[in-house]
């Protein structure tokens, strides 16, 4: 029978197998020389620290920052999270990205391990650990570690993860291409909470940069617009409205919300007629002057084509950018109640 060669995605068979020695590890130190090996090269620590309650502590050592195997969110998906950002020795927006993420635990029915005031205080005092000033904190509530089987049921306790992240982000300037996504979207249940169930959104991401495009778009089942892949969505109607879909069944981005609120400012200055969120169809949206991605590094990631398509004259538009420097504005130099100072030593 004939046999057709691996593809460029898969790895070859080894040969004699029967030849292959699979190494056994004798100790503890000699597995954690092993992890280290990948750290030595000498470049700069994407991850400067990670706290687990599991080891109940923070971790600066990359090779440790590790969770175990029979943990419920790595072999169920049985976890949620969430995110702030790093920005000038600031944390913007933690309090509401923590409110949300404690709802979306309640969804997932996990019990945080502490109370929201506990788990602030560790996250701050993790940012201050790492001595990142920009990046991104991201953290994880999982159901916990106890064994393999569906059920959490055999979990002692559940797992609270967080990790620093350092990321050079910028205001986003230049336009992006996105394409319609064929990938099945979540429904509500899951869709608005924050879930690390993230295959869909990862296949539609995949399927975008197939095709030459930065990501994509999701439409419903109704034919209204929905969300980007890890993102919300934005437009600008010809009369100058700005229009968000519905947060009934998708994830109600932060900053987006905050996007909402401050841009009231354009309304008052007479550059909007008005801002709001509405059901809109796909015809509406592709006839919209200006489009844009609303997320936390972004803050705003215009859009300039859809489907092969402009939107407007395909030019970033002059109120996506005045909406973006909105939000970066708040990101920088915002009130207290948005961005709370790193205690760094």
């Amino acid at each position: 029978m004939a046999t057709s060669a691996p593809s460029s995605d898969q790895k070859p068979e080894v040969e004699n197998c029967e030849d292959l020695k699979v190494h056994v590890f004798s100790s503890g130190s000699e597995l954690l020389e092993k992890l280290q090996e990948k750290w030595k090269s000498g470049k700069p620590q994407p991850y400067p620290a990670m706290y687990s309650s599991v080891f109940g502590g923070i971790i600066l050592d990359p090779a440790l920052m590790v969770i175990p195997m029979d943990d419920h969110m790595v072999h169920r998906g049985h976890g949620v999270f969430d995110t702030a950002i790093i920005l000038g020795g600031h944390l913007y927006e933690l309090d509401v990205h923590l409110t949300r993420f404690l709802k979306s635990a309640s969804k997932a029915r996990i019990a945080s391990p502490f109370p929201k005031s506990t788990l602030r205080s560790i996250l701050i005092q993790l940012a201050a650990a790492s001595q990142c000033r920009k990046g991104t904190l991201r953290y994880w509530l999982s159901a916990g570690p106890g064994d393999f089987l569906l059920s959490p049921a055999g979990c002692p306790e559940s797992a609270f993860y967080a990790v620093v992240i350092n990321d050079d982000f910028a205001q986003c300037k230049e336009g992006v291409k996105v394409i319609t996504s064929m990938i099945p979207m979540k429904s509500p249940l899951f869709a608005t909470m924050k879930n690390v169930n993230y295959l869909p959104n990862v296949l539609s991401k995949m399927e975008a940069e197939d095709q030459g495009a930065f990501a994509s778009i999701w439409v419903d089942e109704e034919g209204y617009i929905a969300e980007g892949p890890n993102v919300n969505v934005g437009f600008i109607t010809h009369d100058k409205a700005l229009i968000l879909p519905l947060f009934d069944k998708i994830l109600r981005g932060c900053t987006a919300a905050r996007l909402l609120e401050l841009a009231s400012k354009l309304v008052e200055q007479g550059q909007l007629i008005s801002v709001k969120t509405n059901n809109i169809t796909v015809e509406e949206a592709k006839n919209a002057t200006e489009m844009m991605y609303i997320g936390s590094t972004l803050p705003i990631l215009p859009i300039i084509t859809w489907d092969d398509k402009p939107i407007g004259d395909g030019k970033v538009g002059e109120l996506t950018m005045a909406l973006s420097d909105l939000l970066w504005e708040d990101m920088v130099a915002g009130p207290e109640t948005q961005r709370i100072p790193v205690p760094y030593v």
